[in-house]
Order: C-alpha cells, then structure tokens, then sequence
C-alpha cells in the first residue's frame, strides 16, 4: 500500500523522504510542473524588501542573481521551507511568516512597526503566474509600494503515471497528498482524464489548509482531511489519524 504525493517536482522528493522515513511506501505524481520566467532586475529601483511567498521563486532567480545588492536586502518568505531556500541562495536577511499569504503580510506590518523594515517602504514582491491572494493591494492600501514580479508559473499535468493509474486500478493507494488548490485540481483533471476519478476520490484526501480542502469536497471526495497547521509535519499527522480511522 501507497501514499500518493500530488506536489511538485522537486519538492515532492524531500516529502517522499520524509514518509518513507515513516514507513510508508510512496508514489509520486507531480501535478503541476516548475517553469521559470526570466528576472528582469532594475539595479536603480531602491527596494526595502523582497516578499517571497514559494521556494519556486527562489528557485527561478537564483542562476540569474547578478546584482548581489538584492541579496543584502530583507526577504520576507512564507514559511521555514522557502526561507532555506533563501538562505541557500545567499540572501542574508531572511524573515520567516506562519506559513501563508496572510501570515506574511502581518510579517511584513510587523516589521515596519518594529522598525526592521523602513515604514511603508518599496517591496518587490516575487511572485507566482497565478496569484492566490492579492498581497500587492493589501499592503497597497497600507500605504507600501510593492512591485510584483512573476518568477515563475507552474502548468497542470495532462496525465498521471502509469504506475499511479496502476495503483488505483489496484487499490494499492491508501491516501493522496494534496499542496495547493490549484495542484489539487490539476490532479482532479488528469485523474478524470485517465478514468480514475471515482476511486482516486475514494479514499483519504489530506491537504494543507481548508483551501485546498474545498476542491476536493467539490469534486464529491468524502473523506477529507486538514492539517493543523499549514505545514508538512502537520499535514504527516494528519496523514497518519486519516489511516487510523480508516482502519478502525
């Protein structure tokens, strides 16, 4: 038996990683897959800050950090995983949040008011093709300057693997991880696609946070589960009182 990753390459390896360590066996089936866009850096736009809200856009910009400058400067990231990501790149100045948009922007207020970040300063806000929540105008209204800049964009996988069809064919797979709400339609997509929507929605949904939930209780899964917190460790637990239950 089978816990099924649904997150992006190559994130999806460490949380492989992490089950396996667990004892779990693991298949993986990135839903949406990274595509870079090229960093357009104004070396006189005299930023205060960066806000980084995935380790995609780290990820993005990192072979093409010519101007050091911006390294030097505050990076707000969202949670701990995009902050290592920070840090590896050789930003110096990393500012952790709680793990979402929401948590980040408060980040960012709290900064100014304590003075670790210039009050209503000019942020550049690296960015996602798609956009969850408008950070950009919630800080606006606020009174700070925040340039967006898409990094990246992530684009649906038309297809599942064979051997993830295969396993639902066999009901080999236990539970199906779910990241992101756009992923978590994605993988929707291609499983109606392959023609394992009815099993794949038959079994434990675990997804990080209330959001992603909703695609999957749209879509007629019943059995859904959300983490504690909008972390990986959190979602592992809630992983494991899922298979639990579903045992007792």
């Amino acid at each position: 038996m089978a816990i099924l990753v649904t997150r992006p390459h190559p994130d999806n390896e460490s949380t492989a990683a992490g089950l396996r360590a667990r004892g779990h066996d693991v298949l993986l089936a990135p839903a949406l897959k990274f595509e870079p866009i090229p960093f357009r850096h104004d070396s006189e736009a005299g930023y205060d800050g960066i806000m980084v809200t995935s380790a995609n856009a780290i990820r993005s910009i990192a072979p093409q950090l010519q101007d050091r400058n911006l390294k030097k400067l505050p990076l707000f990231a969202v949670g701990e995983h995009t902050a290592a990501s920070a840090r590896a790149a050789g930003f110096a100045a990393v500012i952790v949040a709680g793990g979402d948009a929401a948590a980040l922007r408060d980040k960012v207020r709290e900064s100014a008011r304590n003075k670790l970040l210039k009050k209503k300063g000019r942020l550049l806000y690296l960015a996602g093709a798609d956009l969850s929540r408008d950070l950009a105008g919630e800080l606006g209204a606020e009174g700070f300057e925040v340039v967006t800049q898409t990094a990246y964009r992530m684009a649906p996988v038309r297809h599942l693997p064979r051997d993830v069809c295969d396993g639902f064919a066999a009901h080999r797979i236990q539970a199906v991880l779910h990241y992101s709400r756009r992923s978590a339609q994605a993988f929707l997509e291609a499983a109606r696609a392959e023609g394992v929507e009815i099993t794949a929605l038959a079994i434990p949904q675990c997804c990080l946070s209330e959001a992603v939930a909703g695609v999957l209780r749209e879509a007629g899964a019943s059995q859904v589960a959300v983490a504690a917190a909008p972390d990986e460790n959190a979602l592992f637990g809630t992983l494991e009182r899922a298979l639990r239950t579903r045992l007792a």
